[in-house]
């Protein structure tokens, strides 16, 4: 009777000349069956897409700076880069708004209101968030991550696919998933974080046997 399993899959560093799915078929198509799931790191799928910039090409607005300095220092809008970021990609007084209603909604012990409006704020990673040489880089969060997923699906004839968003604090997101997949049980799956986007540069996950472990279930 087949078990699940985690198989995380070594690659070299990919870059925004390469193509996310086209990656995935060189270094696992071979491992990949009709009843498994490819999960991908979405980091990764952004810098493939070249949604990445370096500090230096940003110019901060006096909002970035003000509001930067509310976040706490471990998250990315903590960097007044990283505010910055966030606002060339939502507008800065959509991000400027959405902060105000996100304090007001703390009054009301009510979190994650920024976070939840301003999707740039909530998947862009600051520089050292992600691997080297990228550490150096500002990511943005990987664009139409579902048609993403979908293109995996037909190019490996997996069972699913999806673009996961997962840190070693015990945080697991789905930012995209191919169609008939459930996002938060795949999520549950990869809570303890299989990716290794540092020097184990293995950014691609196949969940092995879901489809008949489902099944069962």
């Amino acid at each position: 009777m087949a078990n699940l399993e985690l198989v995380p899959v070594h690659t070299r560093i990919l870059t925004h000349r390469d193509d996310i799915v086209e990656a995935i078929m060189h270094y696992a198509g071979q491992d990949i069956g009709p009843e498994d799931i490819v999960c991908v790191a979405e980091s990764v799928v952004a810098i493939t897409q070249g949604r990445i910039t370096r500090p230096e090409e940003l110019h901060p607005t006096w909002q970035a700076r003000l509001l930067c300095r509310f976040v706490p220092a471990e998250g990315s809008m903590s960097s007044v880069y990283g505010m910055q970021s966030a606002m060339e990609l939502d507008g800065k007084w959509k991000v400027f708004g959405a902060f105000i209603l996100g304090a007001i909604a703390k009054v009301f012990r009510k979190d994650g209101v920024f976070y939840q409006i301003s999707r740039a704020a909530a998947l862009t990673d600051d520089v050292t968030g992600t691997m080297p040489p990228f550490d150096k880089h500002i990511v943005y969060g990987p664009k139409d991550a579902d048609k993403v997923a979908e293109r995996i699906v037909q190019r490996t004839g997996s069972y699913g696919a999806v673009v996961a968003d997962v840190n070693d604090l015990k945080r697991a997101a789905v930012l995209g998933h191919s169609r008939g997949m459930d996002p938060k049980r795949i999520a549950r799956i990869l809570i303890d974080n299989p990716f290794g986007n540092d020097d184990q540069m293995t950014p691609i996950v196949i969940i092995k046997n879901f489809a008949s472990i489902s099944e069962r279930q």
